[in-house]
């Protein structure tokens, strides 16, 4: 597990570019049979990817002791959704079969997860956060029919663009995690824009669906202090609570986001104009 201590918004000013994508990108987020996990302080989320190809991926109480408890999920709950092919997921005595883009909901206190994928020739894709929880809400399935669906923006400003929200209080309970996914529509480059930073909460941004040779201009940053990364296919950024948090890319993409922090009121944001933006 990778540990990625906070950041101060002084700080960040004075980053270069490698010392932003080093606070900030997570990287190789998908490896063949193995979990990958990195843990940033910043209201303690856990990103990571998890790919079992040729046998099962199981996260071991051992685990735990990354966290200091007896085993990974005791105090935490996890969201995860499906990039890749069909996966089958246990968690204690359930089983879900999870299909492509398809969310899986882990509440506090499981202790058995095991990923396999059913066609190793199409692996799963696991993208999931994992945030401290203080009660247990019941495991559930979210197909893309059951999330809550908002489309927004126009061609006219390249931002049209589909929100499925697949863990929000209007579908499930949780803790504190939100996640769902945003699917731009051929032609539209920008999310999120105008934009917006919610001091409540942090968020998470994992790029997908993208070409080789594509990428995206992931801005943050105070909104009168903007920096930008250039972020590549499958690749995420951690966005502290001072931080916008949009992006333009060079053709159509996907991303998914998650957030945890002291509420769950989606719309609980601090627009920023765009006349105020440097």
């Amino acid at each position: 597990m990778e540990i990625r201590q906070p950041i101060h918004s002084e700080h960040a000013k004075q980053l270069d570019t490698e010392g932003l994508r080093r606070h900030f990108l997570v990287d190789g987020m998908f490896q063949p049979d193995q979990a990958t996990l990195t843990y940033s302080q910043i209201d303690r989320i856990i990103v990571g990817g998890i790919m079992p190809v040729t046998k099962p991926v199981t996260f071991a109480p051992e685990l735990g002791r990354h966290t200091g408890t007896d085993f990974f999920l005791q105090r935490r709950e996890l969201g995860l959704i499906n990039i890749g092919g069909a996966a089958r997921v246990k968690v204690d005595e359930q089983t879900f079969d999870i299909g492509a883009r398809e969310a899986l909901y882990v509440g506090q206190g499981a202790r058995l997860l095991e990923f396999g994928s059913l066609d190793a020739a199409n692996p799963a894709k696991l993208y999931f956060n994992c945030a401290p929880a203080h009660t247990a809400y019941p495991h559930k399935k979210i197909t893309l029919a059951e999330a809550s669906p908002e489309t927004l923006g126009s061609p006219e400003t390249s931002n049209r663009r589909t929100i499925h929200k697949f863990i929000v209080p209007d579908v499930l309970p949780t803790c504190q995690l939100l996640m769902g996914m945003t699917q731009l529509e051929p032609g539209s480059l920008w999310n999120t824009m105008p934009c917006h930073t919610h001091d409540r909460r942090m968020e998470v941004y994992f790029y997908f669906d993208m070409s080789e040779n594509a990428v995206v201009f992931h801005m943050m940053g105070e909104p009168t202090q903007t920096r930008h990364i250039v972020v590549r296919n499958e690749q995420a950024v951690i966005n502290p609570s001072w931080s916008m948090h949009a992006g333009v890319g060079t053709q159509a993409y996907t991303f998914i986001w998650g957030m945890v922090g002291e509420n769950q009121v989606f719309k609980d944001m601090d627009h920023v104009p765009m006349t105020a933006l440097r």
